[in-house]
């Protein structure tokens, strides 16, 4: 058995099983590709009890859920989760696999799980499965851990804080109400059965997919690619056409001018309006809603008066006017219209039932609705049959009722239409139909206007034309469900999904923009606008996500951080946009995975501390694993842009998707030998060779060729070659645009454009002249951020006479982070000013900057040379009025909107007095 020392490992302190929080991963994420539930799961006492030691849990376990059987766990074949439990598993895992199964026993088609002990937290687990509905994965989530707690010994404490999981508990947990609860929620939140196997068709073929709404509205495709259906009603159909399908008496007079053969008709309002119509079109008649669907209110054969008005006031109570109509006799078919073309053709039969020569009609019923394939709604291939007022009356026209007993092969229709969603049910026809039926179901669907249309269609024979035989169209509907086809009683199932997607997404069209995702700790932000930048440059509607906002085609249309998966999505089902660039930060990916299914280039800058000790990452590896999701999540075909230079980040080749290209700003005898190896075979990668006062030359090798792309004097970002940091960023830009095939003449075109101005990159080495002195406003926020911009301070050094840095660090990082921060400082800055964010993260006003403090006097730091104004508005006003002409003024910014507005109003204000050096000096006094 496993050991266990509390010494050594944090025990949380609680008798039972505890949930002590959850997260929904709705795309890739850190621990798989399928979208996920976790729950953070202690075990209390229950870690020194694994199955094993509960010997009565599994044989009681399975008797509630006897599908667990099945279930392969490591072994991969079915029984293997029993092999765990008997020899000794521990209930985390158990829970699981058991969320697994109550998903599976009402239809969802869930299988993937993994559970994993938490790194340093002794009897707690990270449980972790996959789920269809989010809302169904939830719930079964909390029922799962209901049941396990039901099965334990009793006299512990229950489950606590399980509204972390789920609404409020049911009560004593009993299972079958628990499955009803949960299948009542996955018929409610489940997709139809039309709309289900678009989906299916979609991921079949790669196409990205989205749910939009709690209904069967979805997208397909990504940007200005983008496609839409509600069930089978798509972005090509008119509403036009579907005002007129929805218009029978309309429908039915273009067809009739068109020479397509329809039943005559007309609109009426009242009974006896219908009486005289009838007796005027000739019995027998139809009566039915002018604007009803699914058969509601149609009643078929009418042959008297009294039988008509029966049927008017039926139909009358599903809309405000009635169609009476002639009667076409014959078998009722649904063609299927696709693009013009039949894809399919049922024979529908009205609900029925076979006499057995002993039992009732209604037993009968009950039988024929106890077949598996019987549901509600449309969720299932038939629908259960209903007895009301209409089945009833039309077995009183029979002179039968729900008592009577048939014979022994009689068959017996309960009602006069055959729609599937009142108990009807289809016979695939599709070979069978006769060219010129065909013919006249593609007339109609075209003269109505139809992209996807359902042609109600009465023939005798189906196999032969109804210009022989007579009968016609009696209806054309719009958004037809798929159902009869897909899953018909008899016959051939037929890919009417294939069909209606072939519309949507012709062959050799696109459905995917392309994808550009972004990370590392820091540089994100300004790689991405670079990129963004020269791909504009090419004439794309380029949608941008980063820390400084949401962009489309150069609009900002949502200020703040919008590097997480959420500001993904938005980006994505915008319909404008020919391309994403996506800052993807550690956060949004440890929250809820990506905000896609895959991207066709990743690019990782470098792993640095920032972070550490936050949701679980305790060091640099950690972190890197994170980061690698983005490449992982590229696609085959696309490539991963990898720092070289940073050895956790180079080492993600191993897992990275698509090809590989490296950046390195090392000269080229000191590249590390795989790289040597990489370029010498022929692969790609982008470095920088020279001396950085003169510029460095920038080059591009890619397949045994060495291409000169810019020296950085050419890039104003790189401030002449000086800014390191922004000359890597460039080189990735550069990887990942040329990757992409834009040529090296345009990147280098827009990379000479790009400016790191307030404008364009807020935040990101900002640059203004005050006063004779020069101000730089940069976000630089953790100790790697702070070097790398502290090293093009040194460069720029024996320009100004002094260097005043004014430096900050968010509260909720580790306390040796804040005090590194501020070591870092006192190297490279003459005058520090230490401050703290308006929002300190959970310290104590002044906690940060005391131990920025601390971390400055390391350095043997004197107290002259440090300051403390802990509000960021003041001490940004304490640096401007130090500084004295010659100077150069650092402010690595919290709000940088806020910073930047008051730097450039105190450029603006007069001297208070004079000019120059005496001015200045008045004013640092």
């Amino acid at each position: 058995m496993r050991q266990h020392t509390a010494l050594r490992h944090r025990r949380v302190g609680y008798q039972s099983l505890h949930v002590l929080e959850t997260a929904v991963y709705r795309g890739p994420h850190l621990y798989s590709r399928t979208p996920m539930i976790r729950l953070r799961l202690g075990l209390g006492l229950f870690e020194l009890l694994p199955t094993s030691r509960l010997p009565d849990f599994p044989t009681q376990l399975l008797d509630q859920l006897p599908g667990l059987a099945e279930h392969g766990c490591s072994y991969g074949k079915p029984g293997g989760f029993v092999s765990r439990m008997r020899e000794g598993t521990w209930l985390g895992h158990v829970a699981e696999h058991v969320a697994l199964e109550l998903q599976c026993i009402v239809g969802a088609k869930v299988s993937r799980g993994k559970t994993r002990s938490v790194r340093g937290l002794t009897g707690v687990y990270d449980v972790m499965y996959a789920y269809q509905d989010e809302e169904v994965g939830r719930l079964a989530g909390r029922f799962s851990l209901e049941l396990l707690q039901s099965l334990l010994p009793p006299g512990l404490a229950p489950f606590d804080r399980l509204d972390r999981v789920a609404p409020t508990p049911l009560g004593h947990f009993d299972l079958g109400s628990a499955i009803e609860h949960l299948r009542a929620l996955q018929a409610g939140r489940a997709l139809g059965l039309t709309t289900a196997s678009l989906v299916q068709e979609a991921e079949c073929r790669g196409i990205p997919w989205s749910r939009t709404d709690n209904s069967s509205l979805i997208q397909f495709g990504y940007g200005k690619y983008q496609k839409r259906i509600r069930a089978s009603c798509t972005s090509l159909t008119s509403e036009v056409a579907t005002e007129i399908a929805c218009d029978k008496q309309l429908t039915n007079k273009l067809l009739s001018e068109a020479g397509i053969p329809v039943p005559e008709g007309k609109i009426v309002s009242t009974g006896d309006e219908a009486i005289a119509a009838a007796i005027q079109i000739g019995f027998p008649v139809v009566a039915k809603p002018v604007d009803g669907n699914h058969g509601r209110g149609v009643n078929a054969n009418l042959d008297d008066v009294d039988e008509v008005r029966w049927a008017f006031e039926q139909a009358r109570r599903e809309g405000e006017e009635v169609l009476v109509e002639r009667h076409f006799s014959g078998n009722d078919y649904r063609i299927l219209v696709i693009g013009g073309e039949v894809v399919a053709v049922a024979e529908r039969s009205p609900a029925h039932v076979i006499g057995d020569g002993k039992s009732t009609i209604q037993g009968l019923i009950e039988r024929e609705n106890n077949d598996p394939r019987r549901g509600f709604g449309h969720e299932a291939p038939l629908t259960k049959i209903k007895v009301d007022d209409c089945l009833l009356h039309h077995l009183g026209r029979q002179n039968l009722g729900l008592s009577s007993v048939l014979a022994r092969g009689q068959v017996v229709f309960l009602r006069p239409t055959a729609n599937l969603s009142s108990g009807g049910t289809a016979v695939d026809r599709t070979e069978d139909i006769h060219p010129d039926n065909a013919l006249v179901a593609r007339r109609a669907a075209k003269i109505v206007g139809l992209d996807i249309a359902g042609i109600d269609f009465i023939a005798p024979d189906i196999s032969r034309s109804i210009h022989h035989t007579g009968g016609g169209v009696i209806e054309v509907n719009a958004g037809p469900g798929f159902r009869m086809h897909l899953q018909p009683s008899e016959g051939r199932s037929r890919n009417v999904a294939g069909a209606a997607l072939d519309l949507l997404f012709p062959a050799g069209a696109p459905s995917r923009i392309p994808i550009f995702a972004i990370t590392g700790t820091n540089g994100k932000t300004t790689t991405a606008k670079m990129l963004a930048h020269i791909l504009a440059g090419c004439g794309a509607k380029v949608g941008l996500t980063s820390s400084t906002g949401a962009y489309l085609d150069g609009e900002r249309i949502i200020a703040g951080d919008c590097s997480g998966p959420k500001s993904a999505r938005l980006v994505l089902r915008d319909p404008d946009i020919d391309v994403a660039v996506l800052e993807t930060a550690r956060g949004g990916i440890l929250r809820e995975g990506l905000g896609f299914d895959r991207c066709d280039f990743g690019c990782v800058l470098n792993i640095g501390t920032d972070h550490l000790g936050q949701c679980g990452i305790e060091t640099l590896e950690d972190l890197a694993k994170v980061k690698s999701v983005v490449v992982e999540a590229v696609s085959d075909q696309g490539w991963s842009i990898l720092n070289a230079d940073d050895p956790l980040t180079a080492a993600m080749a191993d897992v990275a998707g698509g090809q590989i290209c490296y950046i390195s700003l090392l000269a080229k005898s000191e590249w590390p030998a795989f790289l040597t190896e990489h370029v010498a075979n022929g692969g790609r990668a982008v470095s920088c060779h020279g001396d950085a006062e003169d510029g460095c030359n920038i080059t591009l090798y890619d397949g045994g060729q060495a291409l000169f792309v810019a020296n950085t004097i050419d890039f104003p970002a790189t401030v002449g070659g000086l800014a390191a940091f922004n000359v890597q960023n460039a080189m990735a830009a550069v990887a990942l645009a040329y990757s992409s095939g834009v040529s090296l003449p345009v990147i280098r075109s827009g990379l000479s454009t790009f400016r790191t101005t307030f404008e364009q990159s807020p935040g990101r080495l900002n640059i203004l002249e005050a006063h004779g002195f020069k101000v730089i406003v940069d976000y630089a926020h953790n100790p790697d951020g702070l070097r790398a911009l502290g090293q093009l301070v040194d460069k720029l050094r024996s320009r100004h006479r002094r260097a005043i840095g004014l430096v900050g660090i968010a509260g909720d990082r580790r306390n040796e982070d804040i005090r590194a921060m501020g070591a870092l400082a006192t190297s490279f800055f003459d005058k520090v000013v230490f401050k703290e964010d308006a929002d300190r993260r959970g310290r104590e006003a002044g906690e940060a900057a005391s131990l920025l403090h601390e971390g400055a006097r390391t350095m043997g730091a004197q107290s002259t040379d440090v300051s403390v104004v802990l509000s960021e508005e003041e001490a940004v006003d304490y640096c401007l009025r130090f500084a004295l002409p010659d100077d150069l003024v650092v402010l690595t910014a919290s709000d940088v909107g806020s910073v930047w507005r008051q730097v450039c109003a105190f450029a603006a204000a007069p001297l208070p007095m004079g000019s120059g050096s005496a001015a200045r000096l008045e004013r640092a006094g």
